[in-house]
């Protein structure tokens, strides 16, 4: 006599195969997405006021199964452009207001993804130190893009040695300068360049983390620091472009960057009292 499973039997047996089969697909799916993500490069572009607390959140990353290259330019142009054209995932040096208006300037499709910290800028000078020592006809150097030198002139009202449009804003320039009663020259530099401008000129627009690299001058020695608990604006970003597609990999490294102590530690020896949280 030959034994034979009923229909229903049958069924039930294809539905238990089916069943281990997807659980099989799904359980294979998820072992590729860790591999493949851990076999994955995420690229950051930096500048180099950035590159020791970038290089400790990319080693603690790695403990954690995530392969970040952090690349590091030398200027303020290329990191969008680099971003632009796709050959990096994000990059990590500039503010909203920088953003905003690279995107104007240059066209380009970025968006903000998450925000850093903020640290103080300040006004530094090698030959005197007090603001009001400064002579008539001395050199300040500023930055020569329009955000960050509407931040320095700003920062020079704020010190009562010129005086601006009040509807300038952030976005002052030279030709706002209603008021400048020592007849003050002005050097426009680009902005990772300040810190080695100090020792050429009387005054200097400054951020702590670039004098750190460079190591030309003390950043706790500022004549005149602006209002870090009012400059959230200025706080630096992470960035990508509009049709970045996030697969987990940058929010991963980004609450690593946030939340890491061995990051904190890292930004506390090179910026100290100088910087905070942001987000």
């Amino acid at each position: 006599m030959t034994n034979s499973s009923s229909p229903s039997t049958k069924r039930k047996k294809n539905i238990i195969y089916g069943v281990i089969v997807v659980v099989i697909l799904i359980v294979a799916a998820a072992f590729y997405k860790i591999h493949h993500q851990s076999h994955q490069v995420l690229k950051i572009g930096i500048t180099s006021s950035f590159a020791h607390q970038f290089e400790v959140a990319a080693e603690e990353a790695k403990k954690e199964g995530l392969n970040v290259e952090i690349i590091e330019f030398s200027d303020w142009n290329t990191p969008n452009l680099t971003l632009e054209h796709g050959d990096i995932d994000a990059n990590y040096f500039q503010h909203q207001p920088f953003l905003t208006n690279a995107i104007k300037e240059g066209h380009l499709h970025l968006k903000p993804y998450a925000i850093g910290n903020v640290s103080n800028v300040g006004l530094y000078s090698k030959k005197y130190d007090r603001l009001d020592a400064l002579p008539a006809h001395s050199t300040i150097a500023i930055p020569n893009d329009p955000v960050n030198q509407g931040r320095a002139l700003l920062l020079l009202q704020q010190g009562h040695l010129i005086k601006l449009n009040p509807d300038a804003g952030y976005l002052a320039g030279l030709h706002d300068i209603t008021d400048n009663p020592k007849q003050f020259k002005f050097v426009e530099v680009e902005g990772v360049q300040l810190a080695r401008a100090l020792s050429d000129v009387d005054l200097a627009f400054g951020y702590p983390h670039y004098l750190v690299v460079s190591k030309a001058f003390d950043p706790n020695k500022a004549l005149l620091f602006d209002d870090i608990k009012n400059s959230n604006l200025y706080a630096i970003q992470f960035v990508v472009n509009d049709k970045f597609n996030d697969d987990g990999r940058l929010k991963k490294f980004v609450e690593i960057y946030r939340t890491s102590p061995v990051v904190k530690a890292a930004l506390d020896h090179d910026f100290g009292k100088l910087y905070h949280p942001a987000w």
